[in-house]
């Protein structure tokens, strides 16, 4: 049974919390040290322990997907499972009690694993601080991070942007002047074996309950906070199989400087209408490495909200994946943002001023994109490193006035005007994804006889079925002239295109280019 340790002596475990706003963090007084090695683990100077006792102890139990097993045990692939030899020859570091724990040195194969408990997760004083200090953990079947059970201060059963993870029992803070590296893989979904229900014919699971499904090379099943030091210098590099940094609720990074790079999202929280992702303060860069064939730069399945600090994100090059991606809509409140990818989800009005600029062509993303003042001064410098289509760039610095936009030496030219949110384009040769109702599949034939009702019309933009004859009488709108010499001509979805033009004219709120090419 794990155990949550009574907090009597409440000064000796200042707990390493910031509040959403950003206040003054404390500094712990008291803290277990943990120095990783291939050889010897110690905690506190003496050898770990290798039984279940105590606050942290070692052992070979790590949980991964395993090999060689049929459909009614997960969901995994043949690409997603690991034999049991690569497995066992993992070191998992099990935390056991709250409190704060350093941790230093290298483990090549192995975990850090926090777990107080079932009841931790109604436990208020269940709360774990990670204090990283060079941490070097590389694990080859799993995430290399893992919180499965810690207080969760939050509520899984009901939305809203605006979340408070200061009490959070999952944190972790990068020491001053640390450099730390996870290297992690993930766990595909294994079912709980008593939930499994075949379909009639035996060959296919209808519904099973899951045991276990981690993504992330740095996990938490509960909400999380990441902070740096006092001077928040300390460094976080994530290597990732699939996704970076994950949590199943909420995530909070308060400080310190991260560095993702991930075959899939960088960063995710996935909890459907639910979960919050907030950037209050420190640096997070991200490129999708893609080696799965898509992934966000960060993906909400709730919102996204950015109050402070640096984010600097590449989706995946070949996948319609944006930098930035929630499904109940991104506030951009504070802070730097330069985020590149190929789709545009909704960026909510009343937050910080914001451009996006929508490219005619796929972009390398190895050529530096500069916006300039008019005085050439650059306010956004920017090398993607990812091919995109969408960039989106928000700051302080970015104030209502005219700007140039340039690629390397070369100026741009662009429209202003167009959609202000939902998607964006699509690079070339992108096959969009499928949709109902959307396009009728090929070699499609409306059925004999069949004819469109009376008092049908067409959709804007639609293109009327073969048989469908005008109503009699019925005459079609006059078409415009098209004008010219930069007067404002209709967009889609009723917004306003302007002609081509070097000038981007930036005004107070969201702003959106399109059609960007090189300058003629």
């Amino acid at each position: 049974m794990k155990r949550v340790k009574g907090l009597a002596a409440g000064a000796a475990l200042l707990l390493l919390l910031t509040a959403c706003n950003g206040a003054p963090k404390e500094q712990p007084t008291g803290e277990t040290e943990i120095t990783l090695s291939d050889q010897r683990i110690t905690v506190d100077g003496k050898p770990i322990a290798t039984e279940p006792q105590g606050a942290v102890y070692a052992a070979n139990d790590i949980v991964y997907y395993e090999a060689d097993k049929d459909f009614t045990y997960g969901e995994g692939t043949a690409d997603d499972a690991h034999d049991a030899q690569t497995a066992a020859a993992h070191t998992v570091v099990h935390i056991t009690e709250a409190g704060t724990y350093r941790l230093s040195g290298k483990l090549s194969r192995g975990q850090i694993a926090v777990d107080l408990g079932e009841e931790a997760k109604e436990n208020p004083a269940a709360v774990v601080t990670l204090l990283l200090d060079g941490a070097d953990i590389t694990c080859e079947v799993a995430p290399a991070v893992i919180f499965y059970n810690v207080y969760e201060c939050g509520d899984a059963e009901n939305g809203t942007k605006d979340v408070d993870t200061a009490a959070a029992g999952a944190n972790v803070i990068l020491a001053d002047g640390s450099q730390n590296r996870i290297n992690g893989s993930y766990v595909a979904k294994i079912y709980k074996p008593d939930s499994v229900t075949l379909n009639d014919e035996g060959t296919a699971v209808e519904e099973a309950k899951k045991l276990h499904k981690y993504d992330g090379a740095f996990y938490s099943k509960m909400s999380m906070n990441v902070d740096g030091g006092e001077k928040d210098t300390g460094i976080l590099d994530i290597y990732a199989e699939n996704e970076g940094l994950d949590s199943e609720l909420h995530l909070t990074v308060n400080g310190g400087n991260i560095n993702i790079y991930s075959g899939n999202d960088g960063i995710n929280t996935n909890e459907d209408g639910v979960s919050v992702t907030t950037v209050n303060g420190g640096r997070v860069n991200i490129r999708v490495t893609g080696e799965t064939g898509e992934g966000d730069g960060i993906d909400s399945n709730g919102w996204l909200v950015i109050n402070g600090g640096t984010v600097m994100t590449a989706a995946c090059s070949d996948s319609a994946d944006a930098g930035i991606d929630s499904d109940m809509g991104i506030h951009i409140n504070g802070g730097t943002v330069m985020a590149a990818g190929h789709m545009l989800d909704r960026i909510e009005d009343g937050g910080q001023t914001y451009a996006v600029f929508t490219f005619a062509q796929k972009q390398s993303g190895t050529d530096t994109v500069t916006l300039k003042k008019e005085t050439g001064e650059a306010v956004m410098t920017y090398q993607p490193q990812n091919a995109y289509t969408i960039l989106i760039y928000s700051s302080a610095d970015l104030k209502a006035g005219t700007y140039t936009l340039w690629s390397g030496d070369t100026p741009l030219a662009g429209q202003s005007g167009g959609i202000m949110g939902g998607h964006g384009m699509r690079p070339d040769g992108m096959t969009p994804p499928e949709t109902d109702g959307e396009t009728p599949p090929e070699g499609w034939e409306r059925p004999d006889g069949e004819a469109p009702p009376e008092d049908w019309e067409r959709p804007d933009g639609e293109t009327p079925p073969e048989d469908w004859e005008r109503p009699d009488g019925e005459t079609p709108p006059e078409k415009p002239d098209r004008p010219h010499n930069g007067a404002q001509v209709p967009g889609e979805e009723g917004g306003m295109l302007q002609e081509k033009t070097t000038e981007f004219v930036i005004s107070d709120g969201a702003n959106q280019f399109g059609g960007i090419t090189p300058a003629e």
